[in-house]
């Protein structure tokens, strides 16, 4: 099972300026590649088959000609791109949901998210170890369960400045198969009147409350003709 765990991280002022940092490259890099999906878009837009084939580059294309691709986590870049593939996946996918966007520093959401290789994040007490930022201080206000695997986090800043770390977690449960056991077995046949017979020739029994009080609905309904407007009974 995959469960996902959201805690409040407080940062050093170096770590929120490296938070800052991957944020804009994270949205840097992602520009950069949705400028050439586009690019490449309006010259084969005729031809969908030329255009699903066409592999983007990936980050370590950019890192030659910005320098300062390489101070922050590989991973956030990485997973940057596959955000890109996901959006233009689903343009293809259904034409209603549109072009996948330029992302702006002051409109959408400060975030990215790095994946677990060779225990690079980990929990230890009330601080977790992330790949470049060593270990952030968190509020760990409930306990991941004790078989679990780290598999990747989410780092975001809120409107507020409030730094947040989403974890998502695969963990087992030991929990025995269950073999069905079949005892006795019903057939059901429909019928317009009762619903069903089944197959011991029993019927489903309506209430049948209408009919049932179609007497005293009719001797309601005389009493109800005999009233005069305004006159109380």
């Amino acid at each position: 099972m995959n469960k996902a765990y959201n805690f409040r991280l407080y940062p050093t002022k170096e770590q929120e300026r490296l938070f800052a940092k991957t944020f804009g490259c994270v949205r840097f890099v992602y520009n950069k590649m949705l400028g050439e999906r586009i690019e490449l878009y309006e010259r084969f837009k005729d031809d969908e088959a030329k255009l699903k084939k066409y592999k983007s580059p990936t980050p370590a294309k950019y890192k030659a000609e910005f320098a300062w691709l390489k101070e922050v986590d590989s991973l956030a870049l990485a997973n940057a791109q596959m955000n890109l593939q996901t959006a233009y996946n689903n343009f293809f996918r259904d034409k209603r949901i549109g072009f996948p966007k330029f992302k702006a520093k002051h409109r959408d959401k400060n975030s990215y998210t790095t994946n677990n290789v060779n225990n690079n994040i980990r929990l230890e007490e009330t601080k977790i170890k992330l790949p470049k930022l060593g270990f952030v201080k968190l509020k760990q206000h409930r306990y991941l369960p004790g078989n679990q695997i780290i598999k990747s986090c989410t780092i975001s800043k809120s409107s507020s400045g409030n730094y947040y770390v989403s974890i998502l977690v695969e963990f087992f449960q030991d929990v025995p198969p269950i073999s069905p056991a079949r005892e006795n077995v019903l057939g059901l046949d429909f019928e317009m009147k009762t619903l069903y017979t089944d197959s011991q020739c029993e019927r489903a029994e309506y209430p049948r409350f209408y009919r049932k009080a179609l007497e005293k609905l009719a001797r309601e309904q005389r009493k109800l003709a005999k009233c005069t407007q305004g006159k109380q009974q």
